[in-house]
């Protein structure tokens, strides 16, 4: 029998991982190492910025057909992936090249798949779907924030469904990732702010998730819960994050801060690709569906009163003060929940991030619909450290709303 006592865990992440500035050059080995037709989905501003430039001569020098796809917006409407997969198809491509933030990376995640199996998306929405390998992607990351260029999910927009959806399968996850702070250099303040509080928050969410047990007889879900192969990197993310993230978005130039982001930002996405995220993720999809804002911003906005709220548990309230000491970069024994807690509403109030619901222009009215939809995120809801319920949502929708936390209510 197994010895519970050491653990367990799952760990998916690309085979081949490159970080550091300049880390871009190995691009056209590691594309070669897939073919020579390579489709490159990039974000619209990419296209004739210098390292953008300095990349394709760098990929055709090397022999390589490089097509660029550059039509892609930020929602990635289903649609349009369908036709992005359309044109990768009349390309022959061997390797999708991913440049730019988590909606290109994810974007190209799907081409890929779309250009092996057959569509409509819709028929791999969910967990596990995905029946086999994809295109290899190979995939580069102009912000620090989404992990994408680590995890097993894409995120879509689908005009018949009221929340985005989600595509989680291991077949997703990029066959190499390169990690290189220069591409970052310059990112506006509040895609910094807002992509790295996300950031943060993989960290966090991953760390406190609830660890499940597998018996490892049958298909294991994408998403397994807190395991003894994610929780370093969870700590090193927070550790890496904290001290440097209003530094970035207070000088967009400055390289020690971007390239502590870039890595932070990555090690989170290692880790929640195998943990998964819980409540504040649960709860951002219907808040960004109405209100339109980034997904960071909600998220972030959401951090602390969901801390508030899974700290009422003992043991999570103790993983809360240890890896918020991380983040601060103070010693673990100074760590406590209500010190993360208070820590975090002073980085977001730093760096640009509302303090409540109520900021974003939602109605009071709104707030029941809010925790009913979060509460089908199933797969988020299933990692959560504490006993969910629509009521349990509601309530913390309320402090959020409000600008509530523990030590005002109990004044």
């Amino acid at each position: 029998m197994p010895d519970a006592s050491v653990g367990a865990g799952t760990l998916r992440m690309p085979p081949r991982v490159h970080f550091g500035y300049g880390a871009r050059a190995q691009l056209p080995a590691i594309l070669r190492a897939h073919g020579t037709r390579v489709l490159a989905v990039v974000d619209p501003f990419l296209p004739g910025t210098p390292l953008f430039a300095e990349i394709l001569d760098a990929l055709a020098g090397a022999g390589l057909e490089v097509r660029v796809q550059s039509g892609i917006t930020p929602e990635l409407p289903v649609d349009t992936l369908d036709a992005a997969a359309a044109e990768a198809r009349g390309h022959a491509a061997d390797v999708v090249l991913a440049v730019g933030g988590g909606s290109a990376l994810d974007a190209a995640k799907l081409i890929a798949l779309l250009c092996v199996h057959d569509g409509p998306l819709g028929r791999y929405y969910g967990e596990n779907l995905v029946p086999g390998p994809t295109l290899p992607v190979v995939a580069v990351p102009t912000t620090a924030g989404t992990g994408s260029e680590a995890t097993a999910v894409a995120v879509v927009s689908d005009p018949s469904r009221e929340l985005k959806v989600g595509i989680s399968s291991p077949f997703l996850v990029p066959a190499a990732a390169v990690v290189d702070p220069e591409l970052t250099l310059g990112a506006p303040a509040s895609v910094t702010a807002f992509s790295g509080i996300d950031a943060l928050v993989h960290a966090i969410e991953s760390y406190t998730a609830r660890p499940l047990a597998n018996d490892w007889t049958g298909a294991l879900p994408v998403f397994t819960g807190r395991n003894v192969l994610t929780e370093s990197a969870s700590l090193e993310a927070a550790r890496r994050i904290g001290p440097w993230l209003a530094v970035a978005v207070r000088r967009p130039d400055d390289r020690r801060a971007r390239g502590e982001l870039a890595l932070g930002a990555h090690l989170g996405g290692v880790a929640f690709s195998s943990t998964g995220t819980h409540l504040c993720h649960a709860l951002q999809y219907p808040i960004g569906a109405l209100t339109r804002t980034p997904h960071g911003l909600g998220t972030g906005l959401m951090l602390p009163y969901v801390l508030d709220a899974i700290g009422a548990d003992a043991g999570v309230a103790e993983r809360i003060a240890r890896i918020g000491a991380e983040a601060e970069g103070i010693p673990a024994g100074e760590g406590s929940l209500a010190r993360t807690i208070a820590w975090v509403v002073a980085l977001n109030r730093e760096i640009g991030v509302p303090a409540t619901l109520a900021e974003l222009g939602l109605a009071r009215e709104q707030l029941p619909r809010i925790a009913e939809l979060a509460l089908g995120s199933q797969r988020l809801i299933a990692i959560a450290p504490i006993p969910i319920t629509r009521a349990r949502l509601l309530a913390i929708l309320e402090d959020a709303y409000d600008g509530v936390l523990a030590e005002r209510r109990a004044a």
